[in-house]
């Protein structure tokens, strides 16, 4: 077997941003995602200040707004 074959990559959370209706995600991996807050209801209708208290989780495969109740993984984004 090929030892690069063999090697799992796993794509984490670098940074979260948001702007101009959209939540912003830049991968480990170098690939930054743009997702419509439209999609997220309890992102959508939050304060700036809630939307800004999040956290990574499982070293970076997931992202957490505990006030909100909100998980997002990464596997869900792409």
């Amino acid at each position: 077997m090929n030892l690069a074959a063999s090697k799992k990559i796993t794509v984490t959370v670098n940074q979260v941003w948001f702007a101009q209706d959209k939540l912003y995600v830049l991968l480990n991996d170098g690939r930054e995602l743009g997702i419509p807050l439209e999609w997220f209801p309890k992102l959508s209708t939050c304060s700036d200040e809630e939307r800004a208290k999040w956290r990574l989780i499982g070293n970076g495969i997931g992202i957490a707004w505990e006030s909100l109740d909100e998980d997002l993984s990464v596997a869900a984004l792409l």
